[in-house]
């Protein structure tokens, strides 16, 4: 039977079953349980001309509340930055779009060198010394750096701050399970780590102390002082970021971090129903043998040439099991790349200026929210681009309303903190225009109807 034939007629499907040896096509359907088979059509429209399938696939996509048509006031974790159109200028190049792992260094030296920029990057904004290639995002990131710390230490006990991230904290549990590690969750004073708690928790067995800076909340911490908490008791420190706030923050290297780690879905790349993301990781040169992922290096050939190879392939895929130091074996190069154009493209000038203009809008829309009746902020602090809202209505009402308004609308924290609840986590990125966040002051005060107003 030709290759690519498609069969038409009742006799074409009849022929095809017998060369497979069955008499019925549900026979190759046998082993799926009953109840999990689906007994009605799929209500699937009949055939289209590619003119009909365009309009009907283009009205299926505009039910998606895509961030062309919506302001997006929700972060988390994930941001809405603009991207420059150099990003996708240069990603969509077929050299890079479609390549994969570069195991022969000597067909693959762009790719290479891009990653080798991209690491080089990373150290300078992070003002770490190595950095690596191939993290899945940045939850699994911190977990890979939590697993180094306990090889370098030979300690057990993972103590972090009950402000980083509930997503990342899941992912470390699930880590910690899998390796015989423990997982302390310290408490919180507001939004902010409870130092002292902090300082009673860490013991002998303290592997690391992770902190997230700027954290969950938007606020931020005293850094420095946890540092010096971690080191004093032999643990180290691990910090986790956000790429953008290092244009106006101190760098992790500066705040004496051993290791940092942070999502990069910021630096170039759009939301896309959460991925792919790129996990960011940077540490101390004297931990470089216990770093995971893939590490690219620049060295001279026979004939004095610059190239690049892979090297301290300490993976999986590269070296015996037991001495790996990661089961992370996939490729983020291309995400890696995209996050190398975005730097590029914004210097440190720009990136400077993106993230003040995210500081100065976002503190722009706090102050104007709190004029609204029944909503306040209720934790001091300074905060970079995220900041929480006690909101007088249900927040799940608030947000169904704003969608009315083409608004998408802040996160819910009690659902990961049940004493926050009727809070709003909301952050206001350098898209956000003024009209924008003018829209949802006014759907915010619409919403709280006439018993404040």
């Amino acid at each position: 039977m030709m290759s690519g034939y498609i069969p038409n007629t009742e006799a074409d499907r009849r022929r095809m079953l017998e060369l497979i040896g069955v008499e019925d096509i549900t026979t190759l359907f046998e082993q799926i349980p009953s109840e999990l088979k689906l007994r009605r059509p799929l209500g699937l429209p009949g055939p289209m001309s590619e003119v009909e399938l365009i309009k009907h696939v283009t009205d299926l996509s505009e039910r998606n509340a895509d961030l062309n048509r919506y302001a997006c006031f929700l972060g988390a974790g994930l941001y809405d930055h603009h991207i420059p159109s150099t990003v996708a200028a240069v990603l969509e190049r077929s050299e890079f779009y479609t390549a994969y792992t570069p195991y022969q260094p000597e067909l693959s030296q762009g790719n290479l060198q891009a990653t080798f920029e991209f690491q080089t990057l990373i150290c300078l904004l992070t003002a770490m010394e190595v950095a690596n290639a191939s993290m899945y995002d940045g939850a699994t990131a911190l977990a890979e750096a939590a697993v180094m710390c306990s090889s370098i230490t030979g300690r057990s006990e993972w103590l972090i701050s009950n402000c980083v991230h509930p997503g990342y904290r899941e992912v470390l549990k699930t880590y910690a399970r899998a390796c015989g590690c423990q997982v302390v969750d310290t408490g919180r004073s507001g939004i902010l780590t409870d130092i002292p708690r902090f300082s009673q928790r860490i013991g002998s067995d303290t592997a690391c102390v992770i902190i997230q800076h700027p954290n969950f909340f938007g606020a931020l911490e005293s850094a420095l002082d946890i540092g010096k908490l971690a080191h004093n008791s032999g643990a180290l420190y691990v910090v986790i970021f956000d790429p953008i706030s290092l244009g106006l923050l101190k760098p992790p290297g500066e705040l004496n971090a051993d290791i940092c780690v942070a999502e990069g879905q910021s630096l170039g790349m759009p939301l896309n129903y959460g991925g792919p993301l790129l996990g960011l990781f940077a540490c101390r040169e004297k931990f470089i043998r216990h770093m995971p992922g893939r590490l690219v290096g620049a060295t001279t050939d026979t004939c004095g040439r610059r190239g690049y190879v892979l090297t301290l392939q300490t993976r999986e895929q590269h070296i015996r099991r037991e001495r790996a130091t990661s089961n992370i074996c996939t490729n983020e190069a291309l995400c890696a790349l995209a996050a190398t154009v975005y730097l590029s493209t914004l210097g440190r000038k720009g990136l400077r200026e993106v993230a003040n203009l995210c500081l100065q809008k976002a503190h722009y829309a706090a102050k104007e929210l709190t004029k609204l009746p029944g909503y306040e902020m209720p934790f001091e602090g300074r905060f970079f681009k995220e900041f929480v809202v006690r909101v007088p209505t249900p927040i799940s009402e608030i947000n169904k309303h704003l969608l009315t308004k083409r608004i998408i609308g802040g996160l819910d924290l009690g659902e990961f903190y049940p004493d926050l609840e009727n809070h709003m986590l909301i952050c206001v990125t350098e898209r956000r225009t003024t009209c924008e966040i003018h829209a949802l002051i006014e759907g915010l005060k619409n919403e709280i109807g006439a018993s404040y107003l």
